[in-house]
């Protein structure tokens, strides 16, 4: 049984509200895509965790998901985006600073947001939950036009993760 619907759960449904029925996924980038869909699964996992409860159907459900894609994330180009990151970070600014802000926050080394047993942890030495409003702000930003349409290999991401790979994968 889930409790009382709190702040939270209408956090996860704004969530769980969001399509990429105008898109073309299987067109996009697949490292992007990847990474994009990651976060939303490591929103999910964190905001469910508030919403309902850790052990909730919900919660073991995207903790196996996600169990799955840390290995998914070592394989492969998946193993660039990290790096690429940086590398956006130290060589294009402006467009590092158009990604998820989730991206910048947990890819970012200077940067101690990680994502600690698949929820999102801004700073570990809290204790204190994230507010509501960071998961609404953070279904936006993933969900924006511009970031969606940059990770088609033609969009603007699309292309610098391309030039990225063909300059770092070798190594």
């Amino acid at each position: 049984m889930l409790p009382q619907r709190n702040e939270y759960s209408n956090e996860a449904e704004y969530l769980y509200h969001k399509s990429l029925i105008l898109e073309n996924p299987s067109e996009m980038d697949p490292v992007l895509y990847f990474y994009l869909i990651d976060a939303v699964a490591h929103l999910d996992y964190t905001l469910s965790s508030l919403a309902y409860n850790p052990d909730s159907i919900r919660c073991v459900m995207t903790g196996e998901y996600l169990r799955r894609r840390v290995d998914q994330a070592k394989e492969g180009d998946n193993a660039l985006f990290p790096g690429f990151m940086v590398w956006l970070r130290d060589t294009n600014q402006e467009m590092f600073e158009s990604t998820p802000m989730l991206w910048q926050l947990v890819y970012d080394p200077d940067e101690c947001t990680r994502y600690v047993g698949f929820r999102i942890v801004l700073d570990p030495a809290s204790r204190t939950p994230l507010p509501p409003q960071f998961f609404h702000d953070m279904t936006d930003d993933i969900f924006s036009q511009q970031l969606l349409r940059s990770i088609y290999p033609t969009g603007a991401l699309g292309k610098l993760f391309t030039e990225y790979k063909a300059k770092h994968a070798a190594r």
